[in-house]
C-alpha cells in the first residue's frame, strides 16, 4: 500500500526555520484529514474516471492527470499542456506517477485561498527545504523564460530588495516569495523596456512593444488584440511608444478583472447600452474610494475596443475583444457581403425566419393552453355581466358568492364550462401564441444586435401591436366563452338547458361573432403595450437577467410575469366591456356601441361600474400570464430554435463551472505564468520534463 507522499519538509525542535511556515503546513495537513466525504467522492470518481492501471495499482501518469484537473471550458488561452506544471508540484516521489494519496493532498492544497501562491513556491522550492535561495529562483526562472526571451538581470536591486540573507546565501521564505512574485511582471516589464530601448531616449518601436507584451501577458489576451498591438503608438504623435503607454497597457491587463466588472456595470446603466470614455471614467470613480484607472488607461481601453476610431459610445460587445482572450471575428466583412448578395442566401434567410416564427408559433400556443388550464376556474366572466338595475338579476354579490353558486349549481366541472371551445375549437392556444410571436418578432427587428436594448417607443409598439394582431382570432372566441359561462348560471333558474357553441356561432353568424370588436382593441392593445414592456423590465433591471451571466431562476420568472399583469389588467378593465359580446334580457339595457356602452353604465351605475370585476381580473390575468410566459420561456430554453445564438461576452466572470476544483486548478497557474507566458510549454515541445531537484531541460 502507498503511503502518503512527504509534501512539507521535516522539522526538528530544535530548527531555525519560522513558526509561521510550521503552522500553515500543519494547517494543511489538518484540512487533508479533515475533508468532507462528500469531497473525497468527488475526486475519487475522477481518480478512477482517469486513472490507469500500474503494477496492480491506479495511477496518474501526466497525460491522465490533466485530463482529471484542468477546465473542459476554458476562458483563457492557456494550453492543456500547461497544467502538467501542477503534475511535478503533484507527484513529490518524483516517481513520474500520482497516487490516489497524492491526488488528495494535491486537491487539499488546492482548496487553500492562496493556492495560486503556495503552488508557485512549491515549483520554485527545487530540495522542499521551505526555502527558496538564489540558485533556486534564478535555475527556475531561466528554464521557463529561455534563450530566445528578453534576457531578465537577476543581480539588479530590485530582486536584492526582496532577497534576504541566511548563513551568506539569499533567500525567500513564502510571505517574501509571494510579495515578489506579485512584483515580478512589472519589473520584467521595465527590464524588457530598458533593454529594447537601446537610445536610452525613452521609446521603442511598435513591434518591440509586441514582443515584450507577448512574453508577458500575451496568453491574456486574444488574436485580434495581439494583432493590433503595434497600432498603440497612434495614440501619441512620432509612431513610437512610450514607457508610460507601455507601462499604461500593463496596468490595464493587470486590472482587467475589475475593467469588465465597470464595463458591465456602466453598459448595464446606461439608457442605450453604450457608453463613451467619459462614462468609464465617471463610473470608476464613483464605485471605487480612489481612482482605479488614468486617463491614458482609459484611452487604451478604448481604443482597442473602438479599433483605433476615436470619440465612439461602445456596446459591451464592442470589449469582447478585449475582455475574452479566445475572442475570434465571427466573419470576415467580405463574407458578410457575400451573404448579404447571395440569393440563395437571401431565400434561405426568409426560409429560416418563416420557421422560426411557426416554431415559436407553436411554443406559444402550447405555453397559452397552459396557462389557461391553470387558472381558467376564476375566470368568472360573470362578474361584469350582471346588470345592477334590474330587480331580481343580481345573480352573484362577489366572486366568493359567484364561486359558490357555480359549484352548487353546476358541480366542480362548471369552473371549466367555456374551456374545451379555447382549446380544442383554438382559443387561449392562439392567442396567446399570436402576442406573444408578433411580439417578439417586432422586438426583434427593433433591438439593437450589440446591446440587446430595444427603445420604449419600440416596446409599447412591439406590444400594442401583439394585442391588436390577436383580436382577430380572440373576439369570436370571447364571446362563445362568455356566453357559455353565463348561461349556466340563468338556465339553472329558468329551468332551460344550455346551448352548446356550435348553437351560439350559428345564431350569431359571422358579423354578430365580432360584435364588441372595438372593445377587444380597446383592451387588448393597452393591455399588450402595458405588459410586456413591464415584463422585460422587471427581469433586466429588477432580476438581474443577464447581469454577469445570471438566467432567471423557475420563481423569478414566474414572478416577473404575474407582476407585469397586475398593472396591465387592471387598467384596462374598462375596455373589457363584455356587456356588447352578450345578449341582453328582457327588461335589461341595450348598447348600440362602445361609445354608448360607455355612457350608459357611467350614468346608470357611476364610474367604478366600469371598473367592476377588476379585482378578480387581476386574480385571473396575473397567474395566467405567469404560467403562460413562464411555460413559454422554459419551451424557448429546453426546445431553442436551431439558430446563432445571442451575442454575449463569456469570460471567466461570467462562467458557471460545475466542478470548482478545476477552476482552483487554473488559479494555481496564475503566478506561475506570470514568469512567461509559455512556461510549461518549452517542456512539452521538448518532449522532456522540467527537474523539480534541478529545474532545468533535462
Amino acid at each position: 500500500m502507498s503511503t502518503w507522499p512527504r509534501l512539507f519538509p521535516t522539522l526538528h525542535c530544535d530548527s531555525e526555520r519560522p513558526s509561521s511556515l510550521t503552522a500553515s503546513a500543519l494547517k494543511t495537513v489538518r484540512t487533508a484529514v479533515s475533508v468532507p466525504e462528500n469531497e473525497l467522492k468527488r475526486w475519487k470518481r475522477i481518480f478512477e474516471a482517469n486513472s490507469k492501471v500500474v503494477n496492480g495499482e491506479k495511477f496518474l501518469d501526466q497525460e491522465s492527470f490533466v485530463n482529471a484537473i484542468a477546465p473542459k471550458d476554458e476562458f483563457t488561452k492557456i494550453g492543456r499542456a500547461q497544467f502538467g506544471i501542477l503534475f511535478r508540484v503533484a507527484d513529490t516521489s518524483r516517481r513520474g506517477l500520482v497516487s490516489w494519496e497524492d491526488f488528495v493532498v494535491f486537491e487539499t492544497v488546492l482548496k487553500r485561498p492562496d493556492a495560486d501562491y503556495w503552488m508557485a513556491f512549491q515549483y520554485f522550492d527545487a530540495d522542499h527545504s521551505g526555502y527558496i535561495d538564489y540558485d533556486e529562483f534564478r535555475s527556475t526562472m531561466s528554464a521557463n523564460i529561455g534563450p530566445e526571451s528578453i534576457p531578465f538581470d537577476f543581480d539588479c536591486d530590485w530582486v536584492k530588495l526582496y532577497l534576504g540573507k541566511k548563513n551568506g546565501t539569499h533567500v525567500l521564505g513564502y510571505n517574501e516569495f509571494t510579495q515578489l512574485m506579485k512584483g515580478l511582471q512589472g519589473e520584467r516589464l521595465r527590464q524588457a523596456f530598458a533593454y529594447l530601448d537601446a537610445d536610452q531616449d525613452g521609446f521603442i518601436k511598435p513591434d518591440q512593444f509586441k514582443r515584450i507584451i507577448l512574453e508577458i501577458a500575451g496568453h491574456k489576451l486574444s488574436d485580434a488584440v495581439i494583432e493590433r498591438l503595434p497600432t498603440l503608438c497612434t495614440l501619441s504623435p512620432g509612431q513610437r511608444i512610450s514607457y508610460s503607454e507601455v507601462n499604461a497597457f500593463y496596468n490595464v491587463i493587470k486590472e482587467m478583472d475589475m475593467v469588465e466588472r465597470i464595463l458591465r456595470e456602466a453598459t448595464a446603466k446606461s439608457k442605450d447600452g453604450r457608453i463613451d470614455q467619459n462614462d468609464f471614467m465617471n463610473h470608476a470613480a464613483s464605485h471605487s474610494r480612489y481612482s482605479l484607472f488614468t486617463p491614458m488607461e482609459a484611452s487604451i481601453i478604448f481604443h482597442f475596443a473602438g479599433r483605433g476610431v476615436p470619440g465612439q459610445r461602445l456596446a459591451l460587445l464592442d470589449f469582447a475583444q478585449l475582455l475574452d482572450p479566445r475572442w475570434k471575428l465571427p466573419h470576415s466583412q467580405y463574407e458578410q457581403y457575400e451573404e448579404q448578395a447571395s440569393p440563395a442566401a437571401k431565400t434561405s434567410s426568409i426560409a429560416n425566419r418563416f420557421l422560426s416564427s411557426t416554431y415559436s408559433f407553436v411554443q406559444g400556443g402550447i405555453a397559452g393552453a397552459f396557462g389557461a388550464t391553470i387558472v381558467y376556474p376564476i375566470d368568472m366572466g360573470d362578474m361584469q355581466n350582471q346588470r345592477s338595475t334590474v330587480v331580481g338579476q343580481m345573480l352573484y354579490k362577489n366572486s366568493i358568492d359567484c364561486a359558490k353558486k357555480i359549484l352548487r349549481n353546476e358541480g366542480f366541472l362548471g369552473f371549466y364550462r367555456g374551456l374545451g371551445p379555447q382549446l380544442i375549437v383554438s382559443g387561449v392556444a392562439p392567442e396567446k401564441a399570436i402576442k406573444l410571436t408578433v411580439n417578439d418578432l417586432i422586438r426583434g427587428k427593433a433591438m439593437d444586435p450589440e446591446t440587446g436594448r430595444i427603445k420604449l417607443g419600440w416596446e409599447l409598439f412591439a406590444g400594442g401591436a401583439a394585442g391588436g394582431c390577436q383580436v382577430v382570432f380572440t373576439n369570436p372566441l370571447e364571446i362563445v366563452k362568455i356566453r357559455l359561462q353565463v348561461q349556466g348560471e340563468a338556465a339553472k333558474l329558468e329551468g332551460a338547458a344550455p346551448k352548446g357553441a356550435v348553437h351560439i356561432i350559428r345564431q350569431l353568424g359571422i358579423v354578430g361573432l365580432y360584435r364588441g370588436a372595438s372593445a377587444c382593441l380597446l383592451r387588448d392593445i393597452p393591455f399588450s403595450a402595458i405588459y410586456f414592456p413591464v415584463y422585460s423590465h422587471l427581469k433586466s433591471d429588477v432580476f438581474q437577467e443577464g447581469y454577469n451571466g445570471k438566467q432567471l431562476s423557475f420563481l423569478e420568472t414566474l414572478s416577473a410575469a404575474a407582476i407585469a399583469g397586475m398593472p396591465a389588467a387592471y387598467l384596462t378593465t374598462p375596455g373589457r366591456c363584455t356587456r356588447l359580446q352578450v345578449e341582453a334580457k328582457q327588461g335589461q339595457t341595450h348598447y348600440k356601441g362602445l361609445r354608448d356602452a360607455f355612457v350608459k353604465i357611467y350614468r346608470e351605475e357611476g364610474f367604478r361600474a366600469l371598473f367592476k370585476g377588476g379585482p378578480a381580473r387581476i386574480i385571473r390575468s396575473s397567474p395566467q400570464f405567469g404560467f403562460t410566459l413562464l411555460g413559454y420561456e422554459t419551451l424557448k430554453k429546453a426546445y431553442p430554435w436551431e439558430e446563432k445564438p445571442p451575442s454575449q461576452v463569456a469570460t471567466a466572470l461570467t462562467s458557471r463551472p460545475d466542478d470548482l476544483s478545476r477552476i482552483r486548478a487554473r488559479n494555481a497557474l496564475k503566478i506561475l505564468l506570470d514568469v512567461h507566458g509559455d512556461v510549461g510549454r518549452r517542456a512539452a515541445a521538448f518532449g522532456k520534463p522540467l527537474s523539480l531537484s534541478n529545474p532545468k531541460l533535462t
